[in-house]
């Protein structure tokens, strides 16, 4: 492959080898979205956190790269370039969806499992909204960020969403605002990465994290989840929406942590 995914290793394990744990971040994210995780297990494993294709620092790449598989498939890639043979993956979102095609295609590669809030199913097209307000944002009018911020303002409704979404906006070497990931790529590529995983299963320990006020993960999403993953353990965190990780850190890490160490 001519360029690999981008990442960025924590953790030294030079004095004695430590457990490796991949962190993945959903849509429109980066690698730096999970990094109050990855300070949590900092001390006790080797973090390897990855931007997906189209995000982040990653290559562009057109549709046909950005499905489940393809993107799972260029995850190995870079776990045989840093000479990785088997490590647990931590996804949220779409970077779980990626996790569980992993596991379930290359499951001698995965020690452990654990996916935040999302189900190995397809899912409605549900960010057209996002997608109409970054594609409509006059980059080149941009005085500042406040100037983003206020046009998306009755567009997104959500500040913290509003939030996460301008860290993938950055000034240029010229001036200019531009975004970090390729927009126009993931719009494209939108069915590619709303779709079911493959039709497989993984028998490995898994950690399924929901929460509570989240409609990513629902009852009728259950039986998708045990018969594929036959070793789950299902943990909902209260008060918490999709944003699980963000809204309570410590209770989240503290999850992860005792299954990583079980």
């Amino acid at each position: 492959m001519s360029e690999r995914l981008n990442y960025r290793i924590d953790g030294d394990d030079t004095q004695a080898p430590r457990e490796t744990v991949v962190l993945i971040h959903g849509l429109f994210g980066s690698l730096e979205n999970l990094g109050a995780i990855a300070r949590a297990l900092e001390p006790d494993y080797r973090l390897v956190s990855v931007d997906l294709p189209n995000h982040g620092r990653s290559p562009w790449r057109d549709k046909h790269s950005m499905s489940l598989k393809a993107m799972a498939t260029q995850l190995l890639d870079l776990l045989d370039h840093l000479g990785i043979q088997q490590c647990a993956l931590l996804g949220h979102s779409l970077g779980g969806k990626v996790a569980m095609e992993l596991a379930m295609n290359w499951p001698e590669r995965v020690s452990r499992l654990i996916v935040a809030d999302i189900a190995p199913v397809q899912y409605p097209r549900r960010h057209d909204g996002i997608f109409a307000a970054l594609r409509a944002l006059p980059l080149d009018q941009l005085k500042g960020r406040r100037d983003a911020e206020h046009f998306l303002q009755d567009k997104i409704d959500e500040a913290g969403v509003r939030q996460f979404l301008l860290k993938s906006l950055y000034k240029d070497e010229s001036g200019h605002y531009q975004w970090r990931m390729n927009l126009e790529g993931l719009y494209d590529a939108y069915d590619e990465f709303v779709a079911a995983p493959s039709a497989l299963s993984y028998s490995g320990p898994c950690l399924f994290i929901k929460g509570e006020l989240s409609d990513y993960v629902l009852e009728a999403h259950t039986e998708a989840v045990v018969s594929r993953f036959p070793k789950v353990q299902l943990k909902v965190m209260q008060g918490c929406t999709h944003w699980l990780h963000v809204q309570k850190p410590e209770t989240f890490a503290r999850l992860c942590i005792k299954f990583l160490a079980s």
